[in-house]
């Protein structure tokens, strides 16, 4: 794994690897003990052209390249990622502080989302439509955007990175990536040696390890890329989505979420309290589908609760390289220092804290919080940890107020005995997405994933990823002549 950290600390640019040439480095560090991972020299506004130029370069023999060959690609590349597994593996415990089972759960998911990739080469479909003028021909041709710049998180990089990469190139596109600077590695340059190894031909993938203090709005300002595919907080992707506005490009994010996860007065207790505690506290809650609140029938409410809790303190919390650790690090002191907050402003509010986690370097352990005042802003935030607010309600209208009193929109879940009680439920909330009887942290690859409200514009996944990064053209053919008013 050592030699992962020590050949990927580089910038990727026109299938060759380089050093950046910025006047600083970026230092990539595990965040449970700090050990040094890497140091990368940022990449400059002039690298960043490089890249989108190499892209734009090779993507025009790339979009000519029979599909079945784009194809085989990414059957290599899944062969390698299945043949390297334990070492990527330990490369996400190491660079995220991602526990064994959140590193198992990262890699399935991006394995199956490469399988889709291999198929979305061969999915783009014309069509030939008709015309109320004689002797016309419509046809409308699904092509390639050309260049698409992506922008990944921290919290699952290798995921989040492959599943717009992947199907970007696998529809005839050239890709820049930028990975985020805490995990340059695994959502990064180990997507670009993975690639490189199997045989996806230099310039169509770059990679650019760099931060907006050196390039400022350069990567999604830059004339090339006409989609950028962001995944990160609301208030970056606002900006994103200002900038690309303003250069007509498309912009497709996938942003913060405040996910409630309810349980009715007629569910499965138990079964409600290993959903929730799944939900919340999965790499320790940095996921944006997490259950930030759960909701509680106020009449199920004390015996939820009693069992919750108990489940909650049982969490094992420590190296996230013990195989029985559950709640790992969080990825910096500065996380760390502002769930801290959160927890003090829950009190200070009069919440009471029915379990108040500790916090030791980066290790939070879990807090359970309850009694907020209705109006506290802390309920309609995002919290990115292992914090969780228990909500009791009266009813079931209460519950979807309460579920919708929020500027966010991605995920849910309800818990009921009655699953089409549970699906009229979920109809009522306005979200992209919502579960019955299950958790709220899923992806699947022909599903579409995305979010309402602040929590994004625009899908992927499936058919959905298709309209993302292909767009259509129309060429119409006059069969005899056409008749003209002068």
């Amino acid at each position: 794994m050592a030699s992962y950290f020590e050949e990927l600390a580089q910038q990727y640019i026109d299938g060759q690897w380089r050093t950046g040439s910025g006047s600083w480095d970026v230092i990539d560090f595990n965040p449970y003990d700090d050990e040094k991972l890497a140091s990368i020299t940022v990449a400059t506004v002039e690298e960043v052209d490089d890249a989108y130029r190499a892209a734009e370069r090779a993507q025009k023999k790339w979009a000519e390249t029979n599909a079945y060959a784009r194809r085989a690609v990414f059957e290599r590349a899944l062969a390698l990622i299945e043949e390297r597994e334990e070492e990527i593996a330990e490369l996400i415990v190491a660079e995220l502080g991602g526990t064994r089972v959140k590193a198992g759960f990262e890699l399935h998911l991006a394995k199956e989302f490469l399988r889709e990739a291999i198929h979305l080469a061969l999915r783009p479909e014309g069509k030939i439509l008709p015309s109320p003028a004689d002797g016309k021909e419509n046809r409308v041709y699904r092509v390639p955007v050309g260049v698409v710049g992506v922008i990944s998180p921290f919290n699952f990089p290798f995921l989040l990175s492959l599943k717009s990469v992947a199907p970007a190139l696998a529809l005839g596109n050239g890709v820049v990536l930028k990975p985020h600077q805490n995990t340059p590695v695994a959502g990064g340059t180990l997507i670009a040696k993975l690639f490189e190894d199997a045989g996806l031909p230099g310039g169509l993938l770059n990679v650019v390890v760099t931060d907006i203090a050196e390039i400022g709005d350069a990567f999604i300002e830059h004339p090339v890329p006409r989609v950028i595919s962001f995944t990160g907080s609301d208030k970056t992707g606002r900006h994103v989505a200002t900038v690309c506005a303003a250069h007509f490009k498309r912009a497709v994010l996938e942003l913060g979420g405040n996910s409630a996860l309810v349980v009715l007065d007629d569910a499965d207790l138990d079964y409600a309290v290993d959903a929730a505690v799944f939900s919340r506290f999965v790499h320790q809650g940095q996921v944006c589908m997490a259950a930030n609140r759960v909701l509680v029938d106020r009449s199920v409410a004390e015996e939820f609760t009693e069992k919750f809790v108990a489940k909650v303190r049982s969490l094992p919390v420590g190296d996230p390289r013990d195989p029985g650790t559950v709640i790992g690090p969080v990825i910096n002191s500065a996380q760390a220092k502002a769930l801290s907050q959160v927890v003090e402003q829950a009190v200070g509010e009069g919440g009471t804290a029915l379990v108040r986690g500790t916090v030791e370097g980066n290790l939070v352990a879990p807090s359970v919080l309850t009694g907020l005042p209705e109006n506290s802003p802390l309920l309609r935030q995002e919290v990115f940890g292992p914090v969780v607010f228990l909500v009791p309600f009266d009813g079931e209208e209460e519950a979807v107020r309460l579920v919708n009193d929020t500027p966010y929109g991605l995920s849910g879940a309800v818990h009921t005995g009655d699953i089409e009680r549970g699906v009229a439920f979920a109809r009522r909330i306005d979200t992209g997405m919502f579960h019955v009887n299950d958790g709220t942290v899923h992806d699947e690859p022909l599903v579409p994933f995305g979010g309402e409200k602040h929590s994004g514009l625009g899908r992927l996944n499936g058919e959905t990823t298709v309209e993302a990064f292909t767009t259509t053209k129309w060429i119409s053919v006059q069969h005899g002549r056409s008749g003209f008013p002068f």
